[in-house]
C-alpha cells in the first residue's frame, strides 16, 4: 500500500494482489471481482458501482489513517480513495471510510471518546441516513456498510471499554470479524494498550504481534515527518 511516493494506489493493488494470491481462509466477493479485474487490466480503480457499497475498504483502513494522522485533508482523501477504489467505489464506501479516518485522527489527538466520535457519526446519517444508527439495534450485521458501521456505532457508544465494546459488537454475529476489526480501531484508538485484555494479549502469536507493533510505529513516523 506504501510506495516510494507514499500511499499510492498501485502499491495498494500490488499489495492487495499480492495477498489474494496467499489464498487467504476469507475473501469477499467484491475484492474478489475487483483484484482479479485488477489483474487482468492493470487498472488500480475498479468503476464506480452503486453495488459496491460493501464493507472491505472501511475494515483496511488503519494503516491509511496513522499515514495520514496531521496532513492537510485533501491528501487525506486522496489517500483514502487510493486505497478503497482499488476494490470498492462506490460513495456510501468512501463517506465511511473518510469518516472512521475523522474520527481516529480525533481520537489519536486525545479527544474523549464522544466528542471524537458522535459528531461525525451523526454528520455521516446526515448526509446518508442508511446510516442512522440509533433508530433500531443492529443485530447480524451483513457486508453493507452501513449495517457494519450502525452496528459498531452502537456498540461503540453505549459501552465504556475495549473489551465491553468488542464483545458487544463482534457478539451480535453476522460479518464479525469485519464489525470487529472496525470496533478495534476505534475503540484501542480511545482506550489504548493498556486497557487490551492481557488474556487476549497472550492469545497473539507474538512475531505477528511484533511486526504490527512495529508496523505502526513506522507508520506514525511517516505520518510526523508529512505533517512537520
Amino acid at each position: 500500500m506504501f510506495g516510494g511516493a507514499g500511499i499510492t494506489a498501485a502499491s495498494a493493488a500490488y499489495a492487495f494482489d499480492d495477498w489474494m494470491r496467499g489464498k487467504p481462509v476469507d475473501i469477499g466477493n467484491t475484492v474478489r471481482r475487483n483484484l482479479v479485474r485488477y489483474r487482468s487490466t492493470g487498472e488500480t480503480a475498479a468503476p464506480a458501482s452503486e453495488h459496491d457499497a460493501g464493507n472491505g475498504a472501511a475494515m483496511r483502513l488503519l494503516p491509511v489513517a496513522i499515514a495520514t494522522y496531521g496532513w492537510p485533508a485533501d491528501e487525506i482523501a486522496a489517500a483514502s480513495r487510493a486505497q478503497a477504489h482499488v476494490t470498492h467505489h462506490n460513495a456510501l464506501s468512501d463517506a465511511a471510510c473518510d469518516t472512521l479516518i475523522a474520527m481516529l485522527h480525533a481520537l489519536f489527538a486525545g479527544r474523549p471518546l464522544i466528542r471524537a466520535c458522535r459528531p461525525h457519526a451523526d454528520a455521516l446519517a446526515g448526509r446518508f441516513p442508511a446510516f442512522a444508527y440509533r433508530k433500531r439495534r443492529q443485530e447480524n450485521p451483513g457486508g453493507f456498510v452501513a449495517e457494519t458501521l450502525q452496528a459498531v456505532f452502537q456498540g461503540l457508544f453505549e459501552t465504556d471499554g475495549f473489551e465491553a465494546c468488542l464483545v458487544e459488537v463482534v457478539n451480535r454475529g453476522g460479518d464479525a470479524d469485519t464489525t470487529g476489526a472496525i470496533a478495534g480501531m476505534l475503540a484501542g484508538a480511545c482506550y489504548g494498550l493498556d486497557d487490551i485484555p492481557l488474556r487476549w494479549l497472550r492469545a497473539l502469536d507474538p512475531a505477528i504481534r511484533a511486526r504490527c507493533t512495529a508496523q505502526a510505529e513506522a507508520l506514525f513516523r511517516m505520518s510526523a515527518t508529512r505533517a512537520g
